[in-house]
């Protein structure tokens, strides 16, 4: 009987966890889905691993055989997968760099033009990541490296380097009543409805929300969204504020949105981030010195 690794992941994760929330925000799915998942794999095993309870999910005898053998399983795919990925990359002279909207700014294509001087004959394919995924690929090793919001699920088990930093603005609709002000204070926008990532992507999402900076007063959430067009599209059309980089009023501009300064909120940080297998991957690391110097 052959097992989809995904939702071997799945039962791997709420095991460690024994929280069907915090695996899904650490898998970036939906509670429901990961529910579904889990018993598609008790049916296919044909047993309950997990006794469910309001205090969470506890391993049968059976679940606990499978988490002991899990994580070494999924850990020599994924080693699998990796290599197999890297030996396509250096046959291609093709170093994969996900990312996400305007996560490096005008420095992008001079990271891109630096490696390229330091590799001659390779390429940088620059992959647009959904926010649903925080790490642009790089937690899945579908890419290399990647240039990255900070802070963002999963970053503990990957390497990060900071590169900068940037003020932290709010998108409008152009006719709300705070758009002709010069700057605004935080505060008065806790009562606002807002625009956010899915759930699923935790604390990233908690992050643009400024959810620990509003005093314990909660957040109102007026629309969830996966794309910039969809988010753009959202704010235009009255559902909610949003929180943004300074850079998106330069790379994202429409009619009917205005952005403005934020006073009383952290700045958004920027880092390039790769897995630790590949600290020893020169390819990598050429990368990564470009993204310094040119920081």
């Amino acid at each position: 009987m052959d097992v989809d690794t995904r939702l071997l992941r799945t039962f791997a994760a709420v095991a460690e966890d024994g929280s069907l929330t915090r695996a899904a925000e650490r898998l970036f799915v939906s509670q429901p889905a990961l529910t579904k998942q889990i018993r598609q794999l008790e049916k296919r095993l044909g047993t309950p691993l997990f006794v469910r309870s309001r205090a969470g999910m506890t391993l049968t005898a059976a679940g606990r055989a499978l988490a002991a053998r899990a994580p070494g399983l999924l850990a020599d795919w994924d080693a699998a997968l990796r290599e197999t990925r890297r030996t396509a990359s250096r046959a291609e002279r093709v170093l994969r760099v996900g990312f996400l909207a305007s996560a490096a700014n005008e420095a992008t294509p001079r990271i891109v033009a630096g490696f390229a001087r330091r590799r001659p004959g390779w390429r940088v394919d620059m992959r647009h990541a959904t926010w649903s995924d925080p790490t642009a690929g790089l937690g899945t090793g579908e890419v290399d490296a990647a240039l990255l919001r900070l802070p963002f699920p999963g970053q503990e088990r990957l390497r990060v380097a900071e590169l900068s930093t940037e003020p932290r603005w709010v998108a409008l609709p152009s006719a709300h009543p705070l758009a002709d002000r010069a700057e605004i204070a935080f505060r008065e926008l806790w009562d606002e409805p807002f625009v956010a990532a899915p759930a699923e992507t935790g604390r990233w999402r908690d992050y643009w929300l400024a959810a620990d900076e509003r005093e314990g007063h909660p957040v109102r959430i007026g629309a969830v969204v996966d794309q910039p067009d969809d988010w753009l599209s959202a704010i235009v059309n009255g559902y909610g504020i949003a929180l943004a980089p300074e850079s998106t009023a330069r790379f994202y501009a429409r009619p009917g949105i205005t952005y403005r300064p934020v006073s009383g909120v952290t700045p958004s940080r920027i880092g390039v981030a790769w897995a630790p297998e590949d600290d020893g991957n020169p390819v990598v690391r050429d990368f990564v010195d470009c993204c310094l110097e040119s920081a």
